[in-house]
């Protein structure tokens, strides 16, 4: 029940190296939970993120991962067996700012609810990226850690107020913080993100950051800097 992207295969193809070369990676998806339209950036479809949160819905793994998996692999509710502490051991996925898959299966166990509140809303890549012809080592956790981590907390921090009535008068991105349960869920919900978690990780996190697009600018819902690390109450 999958639409793919048209460069669908050159993205997994393209990213496939880093699965092999960083052990600190162990899937590839093309999805984003976030991906609706208004909270992607249409103008950067060959933007990607790691995140710690498994996103399922076309994803790649290597041999070496499943045979690891298989053999306590769970009869039902996979995709939340595997999201949990004792299988991730703190590895990370590679996801797209836009997906590059799409649901149309709206007939399922919640009944076409979750479908009709938000997976119809999902954007689907409609251009083709030469991802093959890209480097992509950025990626890689060292470089990303150093690059991309270090940015966030260097962009200035604002409210979800300001960021509403457009009172930020600087260009580029911001950050909103949230320091505990419930203002992470406050600010997602007023923001239109997925609210939930998983083993206490928010959808599409990276070291508690999840990154989207707001009124024509990159955001970032953040935890402060001095993160310890997930919380499994948070749940």
């Amino acid at each position: 029940d999958l639409e793919v992207a048209p460069d669908f295969f050159e993205y997994f193809t393209a990213t496939y190296p880093l699965l092999l070369e960083d052990p600190t990676l162990w899937c590839i998806s093309a999805w984003n939970d976030n991906g609706k339209i208004g909270l992607v950036n249409e103008n950067t479809p060959e933007q990607l993120y790691r995140t710690d949160f498994f996103p399922g819905l076309g994803w790649m793994l290597t041999k070496k991962l499943w045979s690891e998996l298989c053999t306590k692999w769970p009869k039902s509710y996979w995709d939340d067996w595997i999201r949990q502490p004792n299988q991730r051991k703190e590895r990370a996925c590679i996801r797209p700012e836009i997906s590059r898959t799409k649901t149309f299966g709206k007939i399922g166990v919640s009944n076409g609810l979750f479908f009709e509140k938000h997976l119809k809303y999902i954007k689907l890549n409609g251009l083709f990226v030469p991802f093959t012809k890209m480097d992509l080592n950025y990626l890689l956790k060292d470089t990303y850690d150093s690059e991309f981590v270090v940015k966030v907390y260097q962009s200035p921090v604002v409210s979800y107020q300001e960021l509403k009535e457009d009172k930020i008068v600087y260009d580029g991105p911001v950050r909103i913080v949230y320091h505990t349960k419930d203002a992470f869920k406050r600010n997602a919900k007023m923001l239109g993100l997925m609210d939930d978690f998983r083993s206490g990780v928010p959808r599409m996190a990276y070291r508690g950051i999840v990154t989207f697009f707001y009124k024509k600018r990159i955001v970032h819902l953040a935890p402060s800097f001095n993160w310890k690390g997930y919380d499994l109450s948070w749940s």
